[in-house]
């Protein structure tokens, strides 16, 4: 599929989507669109996986014609469906196909009670299987009894039925494996969502550049990764642009406490074809109830939701997360929580890149205490990344990538990179173009001084300005006005004043002419 192809699926989507748009708002008519989408790629992969699996018993058969009530039949969509919950983690009859329901509903059928028996029955295929936890509650927010979708039933079910008909003429082509296509089309929705999300799209989306900026950054120099993590992490997005970046991760880690997006993160994962026995994601409070403490991870990444608030209950200063720092970072701003959390979760070789707000770098108190240790005492801090403003959705404010090692390759400095007006203005936000990007991974990897938008800190220098780490402090961006010459500005003057005067003569000129006071006369 080339790229043009590619943007009218992506565009085929969004049209889809946008019959929906006038009942609901974006972040409701969001989880009704990438449902069914979810349901139509689980549907044709089973397919896939069950036509293989009747070509290598030499059948000339196709499992969506299969009827139950042929024994011979019968028989076969039982194998499958066995072999189908261990090999994908899950399993679909052919009468419950997402093709087989639209041909249903194009015919007039009620189909609204066959796609909710429907999706339970995926969940239920899953029970007592490896896959079960990935799966449980998955599609519970595709209340198709809601009113946002209509008044009563029969207006509810011509909307459902006209949205799963105009999907089921789309072709995922799942069975391209050069291309993500069904994926790339499935982040396009995403971020169009958040762009119409205001406020809340922050809780499920990071920035597509800015992922691959902190996905970059934490995979410098290698190929694969044992594992990564994400402690908010919201639709996923964010870990699945790590995984692009190497050949492969063995395990992807997520935590994330809004439920809608948690099952938003689950599909987006199964979705992008990674095996169910290679992802856990968790719902839950990262900071009060985390899932995953026992394990370290190669790479970290997130983007924690700016300045929120959390308890700071002093017993948590016996958390072993928290307790050396001897302070803890104040209930009304977790940023420097977070940070603590995924310190204490990156491996010894690994590297963690979070976004945060400026605040972080600066502010005293007990994020001071803590920002001190970081350098003084653990040495971990690598580098420090400025971002424009106005580049993520739902804040206008600046931000920072905060990159954090605990066995540094440059253990006496800390870089320094001010990207700050590096961005391209559009009508509402600030975007970061690939150029932008390019430019701050090739400092981030040449570790050098660049005039006015890399500087490399001893830490000499980070302790003689008290472990503040605000980036002018250390990039100077200072563009200097032009001198102003007031010999030639004076000059200027006198012979504007020269020309006014002439100006006003001739203007009395004409006066006499036409017998007339001149207004430049002088006054008696």
């Amino acid at each position: 599929m080339t790229q043009v192809q590619l943007q009218q699926l992506q565009k085929q989507l969004w049209n889809i989507a946008n019959d929906l748009r006038g009942k609901m708002g974006a972040d409701e008519f969001r989880d009704y669109i990438l449902g069914f989408i979810f349901f139509k790629y689980l549907s044709e992969k089973a397919v896939n996986f069950a036509d293989a699996l009747l070509a290598d018993e030499g059948e000339n058969l196709h499992y969506a014609t299969l009827d139950t009530n042929n024994a011979t039949h019968q028989d076969y969509i039982e194998a499958i469906l066995e072999n189908a919950i261990a090999e994908v983690g899950y399993a679909l009859k052919p009468d419950q196909l997402f093709h087989s329901i639209a041909l249903r509903a194009r015919q007039g059928q009620f189909v609204l009670d066959d796609l909710t028996n429907t999706l339970k029955a995926i969940e239920l295929s899953t029970l007592g299987a490896e896959s079960e936890d990935d799966f449980a509650h998955l599609f519970e927010d595709l209340d198709l009894n809601s009113t946002k979708l209509g008044n009563n039933a029969n207006d509810r079910n011509e909307l459902v039925s006209k949205v799963i008909s105009h999907l089921d003429n789309i072709d995922f082509d799942l069975s391209n494996t050069e291309a993500d296509v069904l994926g790339d089309a499935y982040e396009y929705l995403i971020g169009e969502f958040a762009s119409g999300a205001g406020k809340k799209a922050g809780e499920f989306y990071t920035p597509q550049t800015v992922s691959t900026l902190l996905a970059k950054i934490v995979t410098q120099g290698k190929e694969r990764l044992r594992s990564v993590y994400d402690p908010t992490c919201g639709s996923g997005s964010l870990l699945l642009r790590v995984k692009r970046e190497v050949k492969d991760v063995d395990m992807i880690y997520g935590q994330e406490m809004n439920r809608t997006t948690y099952n938003l993160a689950r599909m987006n994962m199964i979705l992008h074809d990674v095996h169910f026995a290679k992802f856990d994601i968790k719902q839950e409070n990262t900071l009060t109830r985390p899932q995953h403490l026992d394990k370290k991870f190669d790479a970290v990444v997130a983007n924690p939701p700016f300045s929120a608030k959390w308890s700071a209950d002093p017993l948590f200063l016996q958390d072993e997360r928290f307790s050396r720092y001897g302070k803890l970072a104040p209930s009304s701003k977790a940023d420097m929580a977070f940070v603590q959390h995924m310190l204490y979760q990156l491996d010894d070789n690994g590297t963690m890149a979070v976004v945060l707000p400026h605040g972080v770098l600066f502010r005293g108190s007990s994020e001071g205490v803590i920002r001190q240790y970081l350098i003084e005492q653990m040495n971990v801090v690598d580098a420090i990344i400025g971002l424009p403003a106005n580049i993520f959705y739902g804040t206008s404010i600046p931000t920072c990538i905060l990159v954090l090692k605990k066995n540094r390759e440059h253990s006496g400095n800390i870089l320094f990179i001010d990207a700050s007006n590096e961005f391209e203005k559009q009508k509402n936000q600030n975007k970061l173009l690939p150029e932008h990007l390019d430019k701050i991974v090739a400092a981030f990897e040449k570790r050098e001084n660049i005039e006015k938008y890399a500087h490399v800190a001893t830490l000499q220098e980070v302790q003689d300005n008290d472990y503040n780490l605000n980036i002018p402090r250390y990039v100077d961006t200072f563009e200097a006005e032009a001198e102003i010459d007031l010999d030639a500005i004076a000059k200027q003057l006198q012979a504007l004043e020269h020309d006014s005067q002439k100006i006003d003569a001739i203007i009395t000129d004409f006066c006499k002419e036409l017998g007339i006071a001149s207004p430049f006369a002088e006054v008696k």
